[in-house]
C-alpha cells in the first residue's frame, strides 16, 4: 500500500508542476488582467453598484419561489458555498507556512483580478445555459465552450466536464470530509487510538447528511445553503474581527511584515537567490484560486440555475463572492496567523497534525483558553459541509453533461460522491489537498482559454448593461 501511495505522490508531483507552474500562473493572472481591460476595470468603476446591489439586496423583502430553479440569492449561496470552504482557513494557513506571509499580498492580487474573471465566467453561463427537460436551467463553461466556441470547440467542453466531475471528489469532497473528521477528533478529545474510530463514525454521519440533501436535488441544496452560508460566514468574520481586535496595536506591523515577505528576494534553506518571492506568489495565487474558485469554472454551474433573466445582473454576484472570500475571509485568517506570532516555515508545519490544527494554534494563541480551536474546529465543519453539497451538484452537472442527463448515471454518482465522504475522512488529508491543487490546475485550464476567447462576448454585455443605466 506504502508503494502506491509513494506512486500516487510521485505522479501527482510531476502533474503539479505542470498545473502550478509559470505557465499556469501567467495564464490565471493574465485572464484576469486582460478581462479586466476589456470591461473597463468593472471592480473599480463599479464597485458601488455592485455591493449595493448584491449584499444590498439582502435586507429587502425575500425573493418569490423560482419553481424547480433557484432564486438569485440560492443561487449565489450555492455558488458561495463551494467558494467558501476548508480553503479559507486550513488552505491559507498552509500557504502562509509554505510561502511566506507575503503569500497573502499575493492572494490578494490574484482576487483583485479574479473578481473579474468569475463576472465573465458567470456571464457567459447566463449567456450560453440552456432549459433541461425539467425547466431546470443547466450551464457552466462546458456549455459556453460548445455553444459560444461552436461545435468545434465540443472537445474542449468535453475535457472541462471530465476535470469538472473528477475535481469534484478531491476538492469538493475528499479535501473538505478529511478537514470535518479532523474537526470532529479536535472537537471530542480523541486520543491517538480512538482517532480512526471517531474518523470513521463522522465520516458515516457526514454520508448521510450529504445524502438527505443531495438525493433532493438542485432546488434543496439551493435552500439549505441559503441559511448555511451567511450563518456561517457572519460566524467566522465576527471571531476574526474580535481576534484582531485583541491584537489592534500589532496590526499595522502585521500588513509591513506581509508587503516585505511578498517582495523578499532572499534565498531560503540555502536555495536559489529570490526562489522566497517565487514561493510567495505560487502560494498565494494557487491558494487564492482554491478559496475563491475564479477562473475554474465551477461557480458559473450553480450561477446558470438562477431564475435572474440578464446576465450582468446575476455575474456581479460573482465580484462580491471573490470580495467577501478572499479580500475579507482569507484576509481575516492571514492577519490571525501573522498575528500569532508563530514561525512560518515548512518545517513548522510539520510539526501539526493538519493546516487546520495550524490555524488552531494560531487562534489559541490569542483567544483565551480553547476558545480559538473551538472557533475553527466549528468553522471548519460548516466550511467544509457547505462545500461538499454544492460540489456535489457541480460534479452531477459535469457527469449529467456528458451523458446527455441519463438519469442512471446522475444517480450512481450520487451515491458514489456520498460514500467518498466516509473515503475522505478516514483517509490521508495532505494527499488529498495535493491532490485537489493538482485537479484545480487542470480543470481551469480549458475555461480560461474559452474566457479568452469570449472576452468580446464579456465586454459587449457589460457595455450594453451599464449603458442602459446610463440612459
Amino acid at each position: 500500500m506504502e508503494n502506491v501511495i509513494a506512486v500516487i505522490e510521485k505522479v501527482n508531483d510531476a502533474v503539479n508542476s505542470f498545473a502550478w507552474g509559470p505557465i499556469m500562473l501567467a495564464l490565471l493572472v493574465g485572464t484576469g488582467v486582460y478581462l479586466t481591460v476589456r470591461t473597463g476595470c468593472i471592480q473599480v468603476r463599479h464597485f458601488g453598484y455592485i455591493m449595493k446591489n448584491t449584499i444590498g439586496t439582502l435586507f429587502k423583502k425575500r425573493e418569490k419561489d423560482a419553481g424547480n430553479n433557484l432564486t438569485p440569492f440560492q443561487a449565489v449561496s450555492t455558488a458561495l458555498a463551494g467558494t467558501v470552504g476548508t480553503g479559507n482557513i486550513a488552505g491559507v494557513t498552509g500557504a502562509l507556512f509554505v510561502g511566506g506571509a507575503g503569500a497573502a499580498f499575493w492572494m490578494w492580487v490574484s482576487a483583485f483580478f479574479g473578481m473579474c474573471t468569475k463576472y465573465a465566467e458567470i456571464a457567459l453561463a447566463m449567456k450560453y445555459r440552456e432549459v433541461g427537460e425539467d425547466g431546470v436551467y443547466r450551464g457552466g463553461p462546458m456549455y459556453y465552450i460548445r455553444n459560444g466556441l461552436g461545435q468545434n470547440w465540443k472537445w474542449l467542453a468535453a475535457i472541462f466536464a471530465v476535470l469538472g466531475g473528477l475535481a469534484s471528489f478531491g476538492i469538493g469532497n475528499i479535501a473538505q470530509s478529511s478537514e470535518i473528521a479532523g474537526a470532529i477528533v479536535s472537537l471530542s478529545g480523541a486520543g491517538a487510538e480512538a482517532a480512526p474510530t471517531v474518523s470513521l463514525i463522522a465520516g458515516i454521519v457526514l454520508a448521510v447528511l450529504v445524502a438527505v440533501v443531495v438525493l433532493g436535488g438542485v432546488k434543496r441544496i439551493g435552500q439549505v445553503t441559503s441559511y448555511l452560508v451567511p450563518f456561517m460566514s457572519v460566524f467566522y468574520i465576527l471571531a476574526g474581527i474580535l481576534v484582531i481586535v485583541l491584537r489592534i496595536g500589532q496590526v499595522p506591523a502585521a500588513f509591513v511584515t506581509i508587503f516585505k515577505s511578498a517582495f523578499s528576494f532572499k534565498a531560503v534553506g540555502g536555495g536559489i537567490f529570490g526562489y522566497a518571492i517565487m514561493l510567495a506568489i505560487r502560494q498565494g495565487f494557487a491558494r487564492g484560486v482554491f478559496s475563491n474558485e475564479a477562473g475554474l469554472g465551477s461557480a458559473p454551474i450553480a450561477h446558470a440555475t438562477s431564475s435572474t433573466e440578464e446576465p450582468v445582473e446575476q455575474a456581479i454576484w460573482g465580484v462580491f463572492e471573490v470580495f467577501i472570500d478572499t479580500i475579507i475571509i482569507c484576509t481575516i485568517t492571514c492577519l490571525t496567523v501573522v498575528l500569532s506570532g508563530v514561525d512560518l516555515s515548512e518545517a513548522s508545519l510539520a510539526v501539526y497534525a493538519s493546516k487546520g490544527a495550524a490555524a488552531v494554534a494560531a487562534f489559541n494563541s490569542i483567544l483565551p483558553g480553547s476558545l480559538g480551536g473551538i472557533v475553527i474546529q466549528i468553522s471548519l465543519l460548516f466550511f467544509a459541509l457547505s462545500t461538499i453539497l454544492s460540489w456535489s451538484y457541480y460534479g452531477e452537472r459535469c457527469w449529467g453533461y456528458l451523458t446527455k442527463d441519463n438519469k442512471t448515471v446522475k444517480l450512481v454518482y450520487k451515491l458514489i460522491f456520498i460514500c467518498v465522504c466516509v473515503v475522505g475522512a478516514t483517509g490521508s488529508g495532505e494527499l488529498m489537498w495535493d491532490i485537489s491543487d493538482t485537479l484545480n490546475g487542470l480543470m481551469a485550464i480549458p475555461n480560461l482559454v474559452a474566457l479568452l476567447a469570449l472576452s468580446g462576448v464579456v465586454a459587449k454585455l457589460t457595455k450594453d448593461y451599464f449603458g442602459k443605466l446610463k440612459k
